[in-house]
């Protein structure tokens, strides 16, 4: 009976193909969302095991954050780079929760990263969230919360504007843009929590320093920073 369900199984995958998320090629019996080869040449950063890496100097003098990090170097036309696109724009929900798992995997794993009451992932404007139809961020958020057992809450920190794109935006205007963005309607739940912040992917840091001053301002124990990917 296990090998006729796996004939169909393969059968099944002839018609309808799943493609790995990060190359197109066929997926095999076994793998999700990423074939086994991209995984193995994902540039992975291993800043989870460095406290001061590229991600959290970028911090430096801008917010007290405790840890910060992220998984994988993102660069133009890479295979991070699909796999984001894929995450955001073509809605691979499930992408988001795998990612998430890796990404906990390795705080799991980190010697720097306190026990987290709560994990906050970067809100959308309702806007936006309702036209694409999910927070890619709340996905990745969810992923880690699966392997961690820190529930994730989307309630204490809301996007009262709606920013646009950041992405033709330099340094300078991009802190600009998100200038009030970000506040906390219930500041006294986050008092003395020790919080991850996550977000898919680091390029200035302006959103996550936004977000990040909220939450200390609302009186976190610890601010702890994760993402799926950095732009050098």
């Amino acid at each position: 009976m296990r090998r006729f369900k796996q004939y169909l199984y393969d059968f099944f995958c002839l018609l309808f193909p799943d493609p790995c998320n990060a190359c197109g090629v066929q997926l095999v019996h076994g793998e999700q969302q990423i074939c086994t080869r991209c995984l193995y040449d994902l540039p992975f950063t291993d800043f989870h095991l460095h406290q001061e890496n590229a991600v959290a100097k970028l911090f430096w003098g801008r917010i007290h954050c405790h840890t910060a990090m992220a998984m994988l170097y993102f660069r133009k036309g890479s295979r991070v780079q699909e796999l984001i696109h894929q995450l955001k724009y073509r809605s691979r929900t499930d992408l988001g929760l795998r990612m998430g798992a890796m990404l906990a995997e390795r705080l799991a794993a980190s010697p720097f990263y306190h026990r987290a009451d709560l994990i906050i992932p970067v809100p959308l404007h309702i806007k936006k969230e309702r036209k694409r139809g999910y927070n890619q961020s709340r996905l990745i958020a969810e992923g880690m919360s699966r392997v961690l057992q820190v529930p994730v809450n989307t309630s204490l920190l809301v996007r009262r504007r709606n920013t646009g794109t950041q992405t033709k935006k330099n340094r300078y205007s991009r802190f600009e843009n998100m200038k009030a963005v970000f506040y906390a309607p219930m500041p006294e739940e986050l008092a003395a929590k020790n919080v991850i912040l996550v977000d898919d992917v680091i390029t200035t840091g302006a959103t996550l320093e936004s977000c990040g001053q909220v939450l200390l301002n609302c009186g976190v124990s610890t601010l702890n920073i994760a993402a799926v990917a950095f732009a050098e």
